[in-house]
C-alpha cells in the first residue's frame, strides 16, 4: 500500500496506531509536536518508544521523523495540558484539558508534511469512544478535515485512518495485543507515555503515571477491563 505518516506522540494510542501502520504500508514515517505540553516527558519517550517499535516490526519499513515546534499555537490556546492550571470541567461543558483546535492544526501540519514527503495517508488515533468529550476527536471532525484537505491540497487520494476512532480503551489493548501479542503490549506498558502531569517515577501494571488524572483514569481502566476479558 501506499506510504504512511503517523501522528506519533509517544502515547499508548499512537504507539498502538504506529504499529498498525507497520503491519499495512511499505513505509512509515512519524511526526510529533512541540506544542508546550506540560506533560513534556512523552517528547523524551518518542525517540524511545520509536525505535522499539522500529525493533519489533519497522525495520526495512519506518521512515524518517519530524517534530515541530508548535509552542506558539500552544500559548494561543492555552489550556491546562499547556498551562499551570487546574484540570476540571470549564462552564462550557469541555475540559480544561481541551486545546482548542489542537487536532486541526496537528493534521493541517502533518498533511502539509506529508504532501513534500509523497505520503497519501495520514494515520492518528482520533477516538470517539474512550474519550474526554474532545470535538476534535469526532468522526464527522476527521471527515470534514479530509474533505479540507483534500482541496487545499489538490490530493483528492489523501486518507486519514483513524484505526481506533470506534474503539475503546479495552479494545486498544486487545488491538495492540492481536498486532504484537504480549511482547507489544508489554513495549507499550513501558515505553509510551500517557499521564497528563507527565509523571513516569510510578509504574502501575498498564504503564507509567500520576494514576490520578484523566488520562491515566482512562488508561487504567481500559487495561484492566481487557485483562479481565482474558482471564
Amino acid at each position: 500500500m501506499s506510504k504512511a505518516l503517523v501522528l506519533f506522540s509517544a502515547g499508548q494510542d499512537s504507539a498502538t496506531c504506529l504499529a498498525w501502520a507497520l503491519t499495512r504500508y511499505y513505509q512509515v514515517e512519524t511526526i510529533g509536536f512541540d506544542y508546550g505540553q506540560r506533560h513534556r516527558v512523552e517528547l523524551d519517550q518518542r525517540p524511545i518508544l520509536r525505535a522499539a517499535l522500529g525493533a519489533w516490526r519497522g525495520a526495512d519499513r519506518l521512515g524518517e521523523d519530524a517534530v515541530v515546534d508548535l509552542r506558539g499555537y500552544g500559548a494561543l490556546a492555552e489550556s491546562a495540558l499547556t498551562a499551570d492550571r487546574a484540570i476540571a470541567m470549564a462552564e462550557c461543558g469541555l475540559p480544561t484539558t481541551f486545546v482548542p483546535g489542537r487536532n486541526l492544526v496537528f493534521l493541517a501540519v502533518a498533511a502539509a508534511h506529508a504532501y513534500r514527503r509523497g505520503a497519501d495517508t495520514l494515520v492518528a488515533g482520533m477516538c470517539e469512544t474512550d474519550y474526554s468529550g474532545y470535538p476534535d476527536c469526532r468522526a464527522e471532525t476527521i471527515a470534514a478535515m479530509q474533505a479540507a484537505l483534500r482541496l487545499g491540497l489538490d490530493r483528492p487520494a489523501l486518507r486519514i485512518e483513524t484505526p481506533l476512532m470506534r474503539l475503546s480503551k479495552a479494545d486498544t489493548w486487545a488491538l495492540a495485543h492481536a498486532l504484537g501479542g504480549d511482547a507489544l503490549v508489554a513495549l507499550i506498558e513501558e515505553s509510551s507515555h500517557t499521564c497528563y502531569a507527565g509523571d513516569r517515577t510510578r509504574r502501575h501494571d498498564w504503564g507509567y503515571g500520576c494514576g490520578a488524572c484523566p488520562a491515566c483514569d482512562l488508561r487504567a481502566k481500559g487495561w484492566r477491563a481487557w485483562r479481565a476479558k482474558r482471564a
